[in-house]
């Protein structure tokens, strides 16, 4: 079973002036317009509960005001929760001390924000090796490990350049290797790539795909593009409203929409890129036609059974071993959109 890493529990926020005071008000029920036009405060989070596994990347998606930011500014308490508890390797953040707080900002957990927040009169160098200086690492041990970040992420040769002289990629390669630089056990990641062109964001999701390989952080990731939490996320929670509406893992969701609103959501989205061949088979010892793994792509299984006019296929395992089959006729069907009448009754 794989550890927990971040365990976010009965969180809410509201703000205004009397927050606390709106809390009954929440628990019984009122709405987030209601709150707002009958006593102007702005309900930001609703009951969230996630569980985010160590060494993986969790995607905390939705569109612009589902409270995804709010969300992860809770996990470093860069803002305080109206109620509720995340707790990081069993102690609660919320109860930490100043001083225990500030080792945790330092050690624990970096932050890449969206708009880089670079430190403009240092040089590339400079801010790479920040957060290492804050946690009173040697000057010369700091300049080596930002030099190898540097390399990491493919801006060797940029170490005396100040952010303006580079592009919006560029930056943004800086401060996930300011962010990496730390150590940190936990990355948490405010829309990160969501400025960037389409070809630049696409190049930063390759950068953290491979890094991940290698260092097994615990990734926390905003974004509202579905895409790209898709592409990079092992788990993911969707938000409206300051709500968690469904959590699940990208086959789960693509499958099994919580409602319309979920399968509206997906419904333009290249299915085949996404599901796995392992999500439909079926267990078998024996199976005729081609092979897959069993982290194949079924649009790439459909192709290659199509070419072999097969209308099945073996599903094997990292060793070669038959584990399971697929057939054409459930590969067609899983590649159309989902009813949005059978949406929504999954979690009735």
């Amino acid at each position: 079973m794989t550890d927990i890493k971040i365990k976010i529990e009965n969180l809410f926020k509201v703000f205004g002036n009397r927050p606390h005071e709106m809390m009954s008000l929440v628990r019984d029920g009122v709405s987030k317009q209601a709150l707002l036009d009958d006593h102007k405060h702005v309900l930001g989070l609703t009951d969230i509960n996630i569980s985010i596994p160590a060494k993986r990347i969790h995607v905390i998606m939705g569109l612009s005001g589902s409270g995804k930011s709010t969300l992860i500014r809770h996990i470093n308490r860069l803002i305080e929760p109206t109620d509720g508890r995340v707790v990081v390797d069993g102690e609660d953040v919320m109860a930490m001390s100043e001083l225990e707080l500030k080792e945790f900002r330092r050690f624990k957990a970096s932050m890449v924000f969206q708009k880089f927040a670079l430190l403009p009169h240092r040089t590339v160098a400079q801010n790479v090796a920040y957060g290492l200086s804050i946690q009173g690492v040697d000057e010369g041990e700091a300049f080596e490990r930002s030099q190898r970040w540097l390399e990491r992420v493919g801006l060797a040769g940029f170490e005396k350049h100040f952010p303006a002289q580079l592009s919006g990629g560029m930056q943004q390669r800086v401060g996930l290797a300011r962010a990496l630089a730390t150590d940190a056990e936990i990355l948490l990641m405010d829309e990160a790539f969501s400025a960037l062109d389409p070809l630049i964001r696409n190049d930063m999701q390759n950068i953290l795909l491979d890094l991940q390989q290698e260092l097994h952080k615990t990734i926390v990731f905003i974004t509202h593009d579905l895409d790209e939490a898709l592409r990079i996320g092992d788990q993911i929670s969707i938000l409206r409203d300051g709500a968690v509406i469904q959590d699940g893992d990208p086959q789960d969701i693509i499958m099994n929409p919580a409602d319309d609103y979920i399968a509206d959501f997906i419904k333009d989205i290249n299915r085949g890129r996404v599901i796995k061949v392992s999500t439909l088979m079926t267990k078998a010892s024996r199976a005729s036609g081609p092979k897959f793994e069993e982290s194949a792509l079924l649009e790439d299984a459909l192709k290659v059974m199509n070419e072999q006019n097969s209308d099945s296929a073996a599903i094997v395992d990292s060793k070669g071993k038959v584990v399971g089959k697929i057939s054409l006729k459930d590969a067609i069907r899983a590649m159309a959109r989902p009813d949005r009448e059978a949406a929504g009754t999954r979690y009735k």
